[in-house]
């Protein structure tokens, strides 16, 4: 599936099989989507990963009316200038939350939101920054993606937070086609904009104060990775993270700083099992369904949530590698 996918009642041909689009678009908007922090906030807090960087872990859940969506990890560096709220939460009421825990640290103003890539879980809580603003930063395939989708996903929180809770799509004002910096004043924020990957509007950001990668969905930590993009260009993205050199990261789900080396690992020994899973099955002529029961099984026990996304992960895969 792509951010082109304007009309989520038609179908998508794949091959021999039909695809619903409008499956495709829930699977989307659930892997890393939908919300009250309600008693979620209770157990959350913000650690410090590094100078004037603070992160929240998200829930390794579904999102729910009781949990706001708030199953992204998100947070904010603090420089000498200003404030860069680093993702900014599921829902309004996530978002909301998050604006409170920066005013808690800092009375500095917040200059500049990043909206990672057009998933629901990072971008909805936009709408609490919109009265300080700032720039919002997103990558130069964002506003077509969230164009198309914006307001499907906007109905779908609404449905299950309410108007009150959901918040308004954002779109971006300063966009990265290849790389960008912002200057905090004592530290820079480096941006690269990636090709086709888990989605196709995926921003990464390196902190030159602390050397932490901000790879967002680009890696996934013990839950499942979720594909929305190219399996084959996510493969590829991976590469180019390592290349960049970080020895730490901060993942768009898991915990809140990881070795970047062993956790990229894991990400891609997933995505490349799925790959050759998926291929094997199209070279034996299984069916689309046949090959959502077996393909990547043995990754199993090692991610959270499998059972909930690994079929559709093998659906956009076998779209994509059918006529390879």
């Amino acid at each position: 599936m792509t951010a082109s996918a304007v009309q989520p009642w038609k179908s998508v041909v794949a091959g021999r099989r039909t695809v619903s689009r409008r499956g495709a678009l829930f699977g989307g908007l659930c892997l890393c989507c939908l919300p009250t922090l309600g008693r979620a906030a209770e157990s959350f807090t913000m650690a410090e990963v590094g100078p004037g960087i603070f992160m929240r872990k998200g829930l390794i859940a579904d999102a729910t009316a009781e949990n706001a969506d708030a199953i992204a990890n998100i947070g904010f560096v603090i420089g000498r200038d200003g404030v860069l709220v680093t993702e900014s939460g599921g829902s309004l009421a996530d978002g909301q939350w998050l604006r409170a825990e920066i005013a808690k640290r800092t009375p500095k103003p917040i200059t500049h939101v990043v909206l990672t890539h057009v998933h629901p879980d990072h971008v909805f809580g936009a709408g609490a920054f919109v009265q300080d603003k700032p720039v919002f930063i997103g990558h130069a395939k964002l506003t077509e993606a969230l164009s198309a989708r914006g307001e499907f996903y906007r109905k779908r929180l609404s449905d299950l937070l309410g108007e009150d809770r959901t918040g308004p799509v954002v779109y971006p004002t300063m966009t990265v086609a290849d790389t960008a910096e912002i200057d905090l004043g004592d530290r820079r924020l480096t941006f690269t904009a990636h090709g086709p990957a888990h989605t196709t509007s995926d921003l990464s950001m390196i902190d030159s104060g602390s050397g932490l990668l901000f790879p967002a969905d680009l890696l996934f930590v013990n839950r499942i990775p979720s594909l929305d993009g190219s399996l084959k260009g996510w493969l590829k993205e991976a590469e180019r993270l390592k290349a960049m050199g970080p020895a730490r990261a901060v993942p768009g789900h898991g915990p809140v700083t990881v070795d970047l080396a062993p956790a990229l690992a894991d990400l891609t020994g997933y995505l490349t099992a799925l790959r050759d899973g998926t291929r094997a099955a199209i070279a034996k002529d299984v069916s689309i369904e046949k090959a959502v029961d077996s393909v990547a099984k043995g990754q199993r026990d090692k991610w959270a949530l499998f059972d909930t996304y690994n079929g559709r992960n093998v659906t956009v895969a076998y779209q994509e590698l059918e006529w390879d």
